[in-house]
């Protein structure tokens, strides 16, 4: 087959989840048989070279158009006061992506299109608008990395400030009514995890909705018993301009570090991740220790010993979580960091909720009373089973040969939207 996959950017390097959900997806097709035409569209932020996915082979091929994504403060109150459009999707609509996407469908045979998260989905409508008997659209295929309007539904109902609240209720209420129209517009909607598929019924999504977790290229993952995890040893990793990240940090620096630091005075705390907001970066608190951006996340998260996910507002899947698993850690997580995990709380993860249940099985674990290596090595089991990329993969290929059979050549794939 050849797959068109739509990216919202360059899924390389794959050090954060998007990035690895995305490009694990792309190299299993390649080295499944298939042929692989990524169309990216190249951020100031995440900006990368022509060649940035040649390692992949010539049944690979990187499309780039360049679109400026950066958020503008005077832009955002236009679009606050202006649009029904939500800023954060507003930023990925170019029509010089259109035109590519337009152009590439025209002179290839394509078999299928994976658009890869919300961010991109307003491109399906405008190949419904273009459908007409000489141009075939084929099936659209959405991955859904996350119900993005229930994030930002979170991070209001928690925010004490008035302003900030009213802004982010705004957001989650366009991103709403975003979802529900157009994600309708699909052929198939492959979500990251069950509690996501639920909630994309609930948008009314046609089927078939399926659960297709994210995969993880286990040879990039694996343990390396030269870095023997040091005693006493806490860790967080994840990309700190993500706003669920960091609140988060700030949770865990504020009602549960403070007594852990005062009881345990030995316990080292190790934060890492991309563009932390000063007030982290510049943080001055004893036995804290912020990393910032690490080129090697493997190789951070095998230096200590307990892998922390205090997730309280987002959807989807932890992609980190698994890299954790599949290098033997013992993790503590939220119950919403651990949704989608195939995880058995005291088997192959800790899973707790609130300061005062974080902090009884901190003082556990310092005590000695939980088995790490037990936990951590039922963690990798169940990654290896679960988990690896091939086994995922294949479960989208099988999806695509199910649409394909629905919508034999000759024949339109797509409608234009009601």
């Amino acid at each position: 087959m050849h797959i068109l996959q739509l990216c919202p950017r360059v899924p390389f390097p794959p050090h954060d989840g998007g990035a690895i959900a995305m490009y694990d997806v792309a190299a299993g097709l390649v080295r499944a048989g298939h042929r692989v035409t990524l169309l990216a569209i190249n951020t100031p932020k995440h900006r990368q070279p022509a060649d940035a996915l040649a390692h992949l082979g010539p049944n690979l091929r990187l499309v780039l158009v360049d679109v400026d994504t950066d958020i503008s403060a005077p832009k955002a109150l236009k679009n606050f006061l202006f649009s029904r459009q939500p800023y954060n999707v507003e930023r990925f609509i170019s029509p010089a992506v259109g035109e590519k996407l337009l152009e590439i469908l025209r002179s290839e045979k394509v078999d299928i299109v994976q658009m890869e998260g919300t961010f991109v989905a307003w491109y399906a409508e405008l190949l419904g608008r273009q459908h007409r008997a000489d141009f075939r659209v084929p099936p659209l295929v959405l991955r859904a990395h996350n119900v993005e309007y229930t994030i930002w539904q979170m991070l209001a109902k928690r925010e004490t400030n008035l302003l900030k609240r009213v802004f982010l209720g705004t957001i989650a209420q366009r991103l709403e009514k975003f979802e529900r129209r157009y994600l309708r517009q699909f052929d198939a909607v492959a979500a990251i995890t069950e509690d996501d598929a639920q909630r994309l019924r609930a948008l009314h999504c046609p089927e078939p909705v399926v659960f297709i977790p994210a995969g993880v290229d286990l040879s990039r993952v694996r343990p390396d018993a030269a870095l023997p995890p040091k005693p006493r040893t806490l860790f967080l990793i994840g990309s700190l301009d993500w706003l669920p990240n960091q609140e988060s940090v700030e949770w865990l620096l504020r009602e549960v570090w403070p007594t852990v630091h005062a009881e345990m005075p030995d316990v080292e705390l190790h934060i890492a991740g991309r563009n932390a907001p000063a007030h982290l970066l510049n943080l001055k608190s004893d036995n804290v220790f912020m990393h910032g951006f690490v080129e090697s996340a493997a190789r951070f998260m095998q230096q200590y010993e307990l892998m922390l996910v205090p997730l309280l507002s987002g959807g989807g899947m932890r992609v980190k979580i698994v890299e954790g698993m599949a290098l033997g850690k013992a993790i503590l997580s939220s119950g919403l960091g651990a949704e989608g995990i195939a995880a058995r709380d005291g088997h192959n993860l800790l899973v707790r909720d609130g300061a005062a249940a974080w902090l009884e099985a901190l003082r556990a674990w310092h005590r000695g009373e939980i088995d790490v290596r037990k936990i951590g090595a039922e963690a990798a089991r169940t990654a290896t089973e679960v988990y690896d990329n091939g086994r995922v993969v294949q479960r989208f290929i099988d999806l695509y040969e199910r649409l394909l059979l629905l919508a034999p050549a000759g024949t339109p794939a797509h409608s234009p939207p009601a």
